[in-house]
């Protein structure tokens, strides 16, 4: 099932309704959770559990509904009494104090879908398949705290931004706070503050500090991708056999079950490192405002010593 007992035992009591009675709900799950771990065909699911193939399908999309009626309680952003936390996180992770303002990273995953039967050049990506995107922003700990899917796969990562909720709504991160995302998105100030890398090759040694640390702090998400590639394996590793409407559903419903085993200690070792090279930069948009200035004072603080350096207590000065 991918999932400990623990885990398991965790989704039924979600899931479950003061209406329900019997051992109906657990079996469902049950099935649910052995489709999802084999991404196996309805039939083989139906041989499995002695049960019709109609039923399975039946089961599958019920569960995944049910699933996705919960995902606004598990992944959630964080209150502003975590975000010290958050924030405290990110700056162990960078090793600098100066990213104790982060609140998450972004990234975009590319999901292997089968090429479908209509609109199959928009499904097919620059790493040459057919996929749908999952954008995500995750917290220091490897949790989503954000998640945005369905875009086809040729869509460019920061146009898929510009039209996720968390961008036109400006719902995170918090004034006076910044994201962490690659060179694959703009260096933003406004409406969200996204803090990206300097491009290469660097110009001097604090940008080059800069990045070495903001890449530090923003592999965290890799992690999470990671993470959720190796426990469902048999969905992230070969293209998904279902329709291209219901593959945002199963993979929402993967991001749900990822943050509910990282709840109940059901933690799995990523396997597997996303591609590090990022999407060529987007022409500019002229209605965000830029985020170098925020960039540059971040790596400046980076950069800064952190004692005074004992020379200088030897002489006044005036």
């Amino acid at each position: 099932m991918r999932l400990s007992r623990q885990s398991i035992t965790s989704l039924i009591a979600a899931l479950r309704s003061d209406f329900d009675h019997g051992w109906e709900t657990d079996i469902e799950v049950l099935v649910f959770l052995y489709w999802l771990a084999h991404a196996a065909a309805y039939r083989v699911v139906s041989m499995a559990f002695d049960i019709p193939k109609s039923t399975v399908h039946d089961i599958v999309h019920r569960i995944s509904r049910a699933v996705i009626c919960i995902l606004k309680r598990v992944i959630t952003f964080p209150t502003p009494d975590e975000l010290e936390e958050v924030g405290a996180g990110f700056a162990q992770l960078a090793g600098s104090p100066a990213f104790c303002t982060v609140a998450g990273a972004i990234d975009g995953c590319h999901i292997r879908i089968k090429a479908p039967a209509s609109d199959a050049p928009c499904y097919f990506n620059r790493k040459l398949f057919h996929s749908v995107q999952l954008q995500a922003i995750t917290d220091h700990k490897v949790k989503f705290i954000d998640i945005f899917v369905g875009y086809p796969g040729s869509v460019h990562d920061a146009r898929v931004l510009k039209n996720s909720p968390v961008y036109t709504g400006r719902l995170y991160p918090p004034a006076g706070k910044c994201i962490l995302g690659d060179g694959g998105y703009p260096c933003l100030s406004a409406p969200i503050c996204l803090i990206t890398p300097y491009r290469e090759p660097v110009q001097n040694p604090v940008q080059a500090r800069f990045n070495a640390k903001h890449a530090h702090a923003r592999n965290i998400v890799e992690r999470a991708f990671g993470m959720l590639k190796t426990r469902w394996r048999s969905i992230f590793f070969k293209a998904l056999e279902v329709s291209p409407a219901f593959v945002p559903e199963v993979v929402a419903c993967c991001a749900v079950l990822h943050n509910l085993c990282l709840q109940n200690g059901d933690i799995v070792d990523a396997e597997v490192v996303e591609d590090p090279a990022d999407d060529p930069p987007e022409p500019q948009n002229t209605e965000a405002s830029a985020g170098e200035d925020v960039r540059d004072n971040l790596a400046a603080a980076v950069s800064a010593p952190d004692n005074c350096v004992p020379a200088l207590h030897e002489h006044d000065y005036l």
